[in-house]
């Protein structure tokens, strides 16, 4: 089944890329770039912990953006739900980074080996992606090209995209414990 669902993504993605039109780039191409770009270089330069802060700001931002019983009333106006989101994110991350989490997850490794920061900063812009991907209306999501479709927008997709940054979260912190009580 996995081995099924991974073999017909990949051929989803060659097939995805050799039919780019550098000439006509579509919105799909942008966000795989981003993705990629943005995926690396950006994880690179913030590190582990800042982007756990970030992680965990983008978890508080979605349960406030999709609880409130307004915003349902909004859900059909792609902007606002959108600018709600990144308002909302923007001042968790300020709060949360000025805090004591910021603290509590520094530890003699802060910066993160680099496999743990490509990870996370793959997982956080895949999650961001996604997000901003299911505030669109129904009709816009259905123009998008299938590849994008499956790995973002898909409700399994959707579903991976939350837990996995969840996962590697407590993977990688209990290493950390791990490695503290063997030090000790």
């Amino acid at each position: 089944m996995l081995f099924s669902a991974i073999s017909n993504l990949t051929g989803s993605a060659q097939t995805y890329v050799t039919n780019i039109n550098w000439g006509q780039p579509t919105w799909d191409l942008f966000i795989v770039l981003f993705f990629i770009i943005a995926g690396f270089l950006y994880g690179m330069s913030l590190g582990k912990d800042r982007i756990i802060i970030i992680l965990i700001s983008i978890y508080m931002s979605l349960a406030v953006i999709n609880t409130p019983p307004v915003m349902s009333v909004m859900e059909q106006v792609f902007a606002v739900k959108m600018s709600t989101f990144l308002i909302v994110f923007i001042i968790l991350f300020f709060f949360l980074s000025r805090s004591a989490l910021l603290k509590a997850l520094g530890g003699s490794d802060a910066q993160g080996k680099w496999w743990q920061i490509i990870l996370f900063s793959v997982l956080h812009v895949g999650l961001l992606v996604s997000i901003v991907l299911s505030f669109l209306p129904p009709g816009s999501i259905e123009k998008l090209a299938p590849l994008t479709r499956s790995i973002f927008t898909h409700d399994y997709a959707r579903f991976a995209w939350i837990i996995a940054p969840i996962i590697l979260m407590i993977l990688i912190k209990g290493e950390s414990k791990k490695k503290l009580r063997y030090d000790i």
